[in-house]
């Protein structure tokens, strides 16, 4: 028991010497293994706490404190057949709670036995009197029947899932799920006609919910998975919406949902009179409901017609085409902002700034202007004009932190760390800023600036910030342990077995992968080029001047001396803030990170073992990514696994043969091979057996060489510069000797004029990240920097405003349009984001107090 208070305490190794006293005294005693076992709860050792729990039943086999702390444990593991075993056991020692018989089944469930746990439940139901519920208990009862019915639905019992719910109707308190689920197994039954009917019912409670507009098409006929429809389909469905718009005027959904299978004229017409009002009113986030429609072949073309038509009215008129009604003067304005964005999306860029300078001319006071001119100059490839537009729109408002956060990631963008760190605290509590970041899972923060570090080459702190978001998401896993029993408790049973398979396919989020994949480059990189060890640090500083050598032994000291200072200082302000809240209570003390910059996390012994780990966890949740395959790849190239590194290349061939990066894994891979001594030992022998049977399976290498493979891609794909990169890099290295001829092969890439070209101008195919990889491959594999600073100036035309090419537009400042502070000497130097951020964290708390006394005000 002391083990156990001191474990509270935090103070686990006494805790765990204690309660191994304990045990060693009575190995017989139930009670001190279910005390060991809670020990390694506490500590996530799972397994070992159940190999506890599993000792004490031994001594106790009927003990239902264990047994139900064993079950959570089981349900937390996945250990699905001992879940339902201790569940069933529960079950038969307490029969009159309610919870045993709900966890049995939902065991059941969980173990993809779900008719089993309908027999549980309607067992359970046998034991109820008539006159159950109490009104006390109804809600908890009507979640167990709808729970029970969409049971009945995952088994396929339609007919009698409907004659539960006629039957229990009564009973079920939550209307809006029955009527939901009543009407999703009358559509799976094709009694469309009752489900239109309930389907219309909900529209007139929620006209804006896509769900039940989609339902409604699919109870008519008229819905296509692909979005393709025929000309009769097309005519219902417009027929279908203009009843609706007349039923439901005020919804948005009714009117933006036609816009997807409408073409030509008629869609010209329902886009002009869904953008009309909308610009009268002035909403910000327009072009971003209609984003999707760019995707849809000749769309883009007409709304940029429909746009500069508005435009073109309202600058003249003062009105819409075919309109007398005068627009108020920030239609204008909006309508610019509209056009901006569109050839922002077309990659037209000088346009698209034109467009936005005009619009901040007309109306300077708009902060969504200066957010949306800092993307357009983030796409064109100028980070820190874009990053000073952020700041310049985020300094407008200091008490939104949308734009704060916006602005951080711009500044992260252009890898201005620091910056963005003072920027993103200003929304943080006092005295713990970096710490409240990670508390908050802030990991898009975190990601942004991994990414950064990592451009940069700081793999530490890169590296610091990737497993940062990984422990995210194992918290995430923990956080599931108290809702297995909470929820059993509260009979939130949809929701928790929703929650469930949600965890089991948590590690495929986006975010995940990229935190995972950052990771792996890191290790990778550490592996192509180690850290140089203290000894090698030596001998190098002994070959320089004793002078030099004396004067960076002082940088060095005075660079430690003032980290020790800088970690002391925060060690006391974190003390000090810790120690007494705000309310004056005693607050317990956050644990000191003892390695803020990484430095320990690169002195690994073996990189590659350490990418492994996030790559298996990859290949187990992301494995339809190709990302995933090219690093397994290069992953397993480096640490010559030859079959694993097959297998990968038939993953990504599987995915998409046609892409550069699945070509290039190709050839390398046999080229690696063909380059290899004759097998001899017995293990190689059997790997080249394995590949010889495989390599038939690859239609690519049908009787074919790799230089006749590389020369038919680069036929198939010839008008594509990504595709012509690859096959000229493929061609060095199966022939050194054609080094020109390959430089001549990406030299000799047109830029052609993309299909649908735009209205004010050509929209070319080319995009500025291809370049830069490009002109990265010409530095680095051909290693010619004449031909690379050649390739850097022809790309200086295709984007003026790209600070890594070096345009001529590229020198752009964020001023506003209009304004003389930079150029009027009266006004003095433009105070530097610095100086402003100094400003802004003084100012920003009274900002905040002004917003919470003025509730009703709107900043904007």
């Amino acid at each position: 028991m002391k083990g156990l208070t001191l474990n509270c305490m935090d103070r686990k190794s006494e805790a765990y010497e204690l309660v191994r006293r304990g045990l060693k005294n009575d190995l017989k005693s139930h009670v001190c293994w279910h005390v060991y076992g809670l020990l390694y709860r506490s500590d996530r050792e799972y397994r070992e706490a159940i190999k506890c729990y599993r000792n004490a039943l031994r001594i106790d086999p009927d003990n239902i404190e264990i047994l139900r702390d064993l079950s959570l444990l089981q349900a937390q593991m996945r250990d699905l057949s001992g879940f339902v075993e201790t569940r069933q056991q529960l079950l038969t020692l307490k029969p009159n709670h309610r919870m045993n018989w709900i966890g049995f089944a939902v065991s059941h469930h969980l173990s993809s036995n779900s008719s089993k746990a309908i027999e549980v439940l309607e067992a359970y139901e046998g034991t109820l009197e008539d006159d159950y519920p109490p009104e006390n208990e109804r809600y908890e009862h009507g979640e167990m029947l709808l729970y029970k019915i969409s049971l009945l639905e995952e088994c396929g019992m339609l007919d009698r899932a409907l004659q539960e719910m006629h039957k229990m109707e009564s009973k079920i308190v939550d209307k809006l799920s029955f009527r939901e689920q009543m009407a999703c197994i009358l559509l799976k039954l094709g009694r469309f006609e009752e489900a239109e009917k309930i389907y219309r019912s909900l529209l007139f409670m929620n006209p804006d919910n896509y769900k039940y507009l989609i339902a409604v098409q699919k109870c008519l006929g008229l819905y296509s998975e692909n979005g393709q429809y025929s000309a009769d389909d097309v005519e219902r469905l417009s027929a279908l919406y203009n009843s609706l718009k007349k039923e439901y005027s005020w919804s948005s959904a009714v009117k933006r949902i036609p816009l997807d299978f409408l073409e030509g004229e008629k869609f010209l017409e329902a886009a002009d009179n869904y953008v009309r009002p909308l610009l009268t009113k002035g909403v910000p986030s327009l072009f971003s409901d209609l984003s999707p429609l760019y995707e849809h072949p000749g769309k883009a073309n007409i709304l940029e017609q429909l746009f500069l038509k508005l435009e073109d009215s309202i600058r003249t008129s003062g009105c819409f085409p075919g309109s007398s009604q005068i627009e108020p003067p920030s239609t204008l304005m909006w309508t610019l902002l509209l056009v901006s964005q569109h050839y922002d999306r077309r990659s037209q860029y000088d346009i698209a700034l034109d467009k936005i300078d005009e619009a901040i001319l007309h109306t300077p006071t708009v902060i969504d202007l200066y957010s949306i001119k800092g993307n357009i100059l983030q796409h064109a490839g100028n980070f820190s004009a874009a990053a000073a537009l952020a700041d310049e729109a985020r300094s407008m408002d200091l008490a939104d932190r949308y734009l704060n956060s916006e602005c951080v990631m711009q500044m992260l963008q252009a890898d201005q760390v620091g910056l963005a760190e003072k920027t993103a605290v200003l929304f943080t509590k006092d005295g713990d800023q970096h710490n409240n970041l990670h508390d908050m899972q802030c990991m898009w923060y975190e990601l942004a600036s991994g990414e950064s570090y990592f451009r940069q080459g700081d793999l530490g702190r890169a590296l610091k910030n990737f497993l940062a978001v990984e422990k995210h998401y194992t918290d995430m896993t923990e956080d599931q342990f108290d809702f297995h029993s909470y929820c059993l408790r509260k009979m939130t049973l949809r929701a928790y077995v929703s929650m469930l398979k949600f965890q089991d396919r948590l590690h495929a989020h986006e975010y995940f992968h990229k935190a995972a994949a950052g990771a792996i480059r890191c290790y990778m990189k550490l592996h192509d080029s180690p850290l140089k060890s203290s000894a090698e640090e030596n001998d190098e500083l002994s070959k320089l001047p004793a002078a030099q050598r004396k004067k960076l032994r002082q940088k060095q000291k005075k660079a430690e001396a003032r980290a020790k200072r800088e970690a002391e200082e925060k060690q006391e302000d974190e003390t000090t803030s810790t120690n007494s809240s705000k309310s004056g209570k005693k607050q317990q003390a956050r644990p000191v990170d003892l390695d803020p910059h990484g430095e320990k996390l690169v002195q690994v012994e073996d990189p590659l073992a350490e990418a492994t780990k996030y790559l298996k966890l990859l290949q187990n949740n992301s494995s339809d990514s190709l990302e995933t395959h090219i690093l397994s790849f290069e992953l397993n190239m480096r640490k010559q696994k030859v079959l694993l590194a097959f297998q990968a290349v038939k993953q990504l061939i599987k995915l998409d043969e046609n892409n550069p990066d699945s070509h290039r894994s190709l050839i390398r891979f046999f080229h690696r091979i063909n380059n290899l001594p004759a097998p001899a030992t017995d293990s190689e022998k059997l790997i080249w057996n394995v590949l010889e049977a495989e390599r038939p399976d690859l239609r690519q290498l049908h009787g074919k060489s790799l230089v006749e493979v590389n020369i038919n891609f680069l036929e198939k794909h010839n008008a594509s510069l990504t595709h012509r990169a690859a096959a000229a890099e493929m061609m060095y290295l199966l022939e050194p000797d054609k080094k020109l001829q390959a430089i001549k092969l990406i030299e000799d890439s047109t830029n052609n004029t993309a299909s649908g070209n735009g209205v004010l101008g050509p929209i070319k195919e080319w995009g500025i990240q291809d370049c830069i990889d490009v002109h990265k491959l010409l530095d680095t594999v051909f290693a010619d920097q004449d031909v690379a600073n050649r390739w850097k100036v022809r790309c200086a035309e295709y984007f003026p405003c790209s600070t890594y090419f070096e345009g001529v537009k590229s020198a752009i400042t964020a001023h506003i349009p209009g304004s003389t502070s930079e150029s009027s000497p009266e006004n003095g130097d433009v105070p530097s984001p610095q100086a402003k951020l100094e400003g802004d964290a003084h100012s920003l708390n009274g900002t905040v107090h002004v917003v919470d006394d003025l509730s009703n005000l709107s900043m904007r």
